[in-house]
């Protein structure tokens, strides 16, 4: 709530929270906000016709000026979904995240939706593409997301398939920040794939004017029930613009940006597809169809050994951050390597060595596997000597694997495999992880 000094100039001149309002002398028009609690006393909070919140200190000189009566609702409105028989039929796990968001005026923040069908009331256009049946699973932040929860999605797809044959697709909207994490353990996880598997999210939360969620719903949905693609993949703003999405293979999407509608990007890869907000579906990729896989055989591998660790290499790094996961007993560790995949083995600093310690830990029978920390462009053993020592201790070169990719892909592989079997598997194609060509995105045309 405004103080009283605020709230008194409010009343004096009939205005009230909704109300479009002028600021002067900074000449600045907007909402006025519900106040958060945790804001300056003297902070006006203006919604600006951007969908920006701004605080605004109120001063002596500060003039405030009604303009017009908006009636604001601070619920988030609700909206079921009409159902239509002559459409297909698909499903939306709901698990969170800044798509299912909106501003909190007690904190100012942004906070998270229990209801997902409240989603769905600015975006009428839904109703005309398929009939969506909605599942919540869980409302959590994707920074809490564990391989519990990975666990948890895949498992509730294969009921969600095979309780509902019928089914064309599934969406699951996700927070974005870890969301090619979740990606990657579902392309890992679920076998037998015959339907598209949508996750997406947005950027900003569904209140702002600049919101990505909309448009990214629309497009995912209409990967879910139209196109012939089985596999999992994010689909997300393609550009800045409202102009189209891609759906990106599982295994090489990568959050690129913090802020950025078109944060999502293929790494050494072309999206599966393009998809326009009229519905027009532009394939860009090769990938597995519907037509290729038998139905109704879906089934998921959900165990993760999660005694495996992602190292970042960096100058001055300490190697004894291995002896740390030795003594831990780990099973796993992949390393972000500089470059083709460097790590410092034969520096002027003997303490800054990682070859020994290297070497310990392949010896305790921890499995080593080696990315870049570059992204783009693939890891070699071959080309420099330092990489040479490193593989000829065992370690093992992820040619063409995110780091992300290949650090889900060994806690799944340990968790369903032999530790021997693990190994051999971790450097071969199980879900479009490694290509023999590396591609990158092109523009839609």
């Amino acid at each position: 709530m405004y103080n009283k000094k605020l709230q008194k100039i409010f009343d004096l001149n009939s205005i009230r929270v909704g109300d479009l309002i002028k600021i002067e002398p900074n000449n600045i028009e907007g909402e006025l906000m519900p106040k958060p609690d945790y804001s300056n006393e003297n902070t006006i909070i203006i919604k600006l016709k951007s969908g920006y919140n701004v605080g605004i200190e109120f001063k002596n000189s500060t003039k405030i000026t009604k303009i017009k009566n908006i009636n604001i609702n601070l619920e988030f409105p609700k909206s079921d979904l009409k159902q239509n028989k002559s459409l297909p039929n698909i499903s939306l796990i709901y698990t969170g995240g800044t798509i299912g968001s909106k501003i909190d005026y007690k904190t100012g923040g942004v906070h998270m939706l229990l209801k997902p069908e409240e989603l769905f009331y600015e975006v009428p256009e839904l109703s005309d593409i398929a009939n969506i049946n909605v599942e919540n699973l869980f409302s959590i932040a994707s920074e809490d997301m564990t391989f519990i929860e990975w666990k948890k999605i895949a498992e509730h797809i294969v009921q969600i398939v095979k309780k509902n044959k019928d089914t064309k697709g599934i969406i699951i909207t996700h927070g974005t920040d870890t969301m090619h994490y979740t990606a990657s353990a579902l392309s890992f996880m679920l076998t037998n794939l015959n339907i598209p598997i949508v996750l997406t999210g947005s950027q900003r939360s569904s209140d702002r004017g600049s919101s990505d969620a909309f448009m990214n719903l629309i497009c995912s949905s209409y990967i879910a029930s139209r196109s012939d693609i089985a596999e999992v993949g994010i689909c997300m703003h393609s550009s800045s613009n409202d102009d189209y999405c891609s759906f990106i293979r599982g295994v090489k999407a990568r959050k690129l940006h913090t802020s950025r509608r078109d944060a999502f990007k293929a790494v050494n890869d072309k999206p599966l597809a393009y998809v326009k907000l009229n519905g027009e579906i532009k394939p860009a990729n090769e990938y597995k169809k519907k037509s290729d896989q038998k139905q109704n055989t879906i089934d998921a591998k959900t165990n993760f050994d999660n005694k495996v660790a992602l190292l970042k290499i960096y100058p001055n790094a300490n190697p004894d951050i291995i002896n740390y996961y030795i003594e831990k007993k780990y099973n796993g560790i992949i390393i972000e390597g500089t470059g083709l995949g460097h790590i410092p083995v034969s520096g002027a600093h003997k303490e800054l060595r990682f070859l020994d310690n290297i070497k310990k830990a392949i010896d305790s029978n921890i499995i080593i596997g080696i990315t870049s920390q570059c992204l783009f462009g693939r890891v070699n053993p071959y080309v420099y000597r330092n990489l040479r020592l490193l593989s000829d201790l065992g370690a093992i070169y992820c040619e063409d694997m995110l780091p992300e990719t290949a650090y889900v892909k060994l806690g799944w592989l340990l968790g369903n495999y032999k530790k021997e079997q693990s190994k051999e598997l971790l450097n071969k194609n199980l879900a479009g992880e490694i290509k023999e060509r590396t591609e990158f995105d092109d523009e839609f045309i």
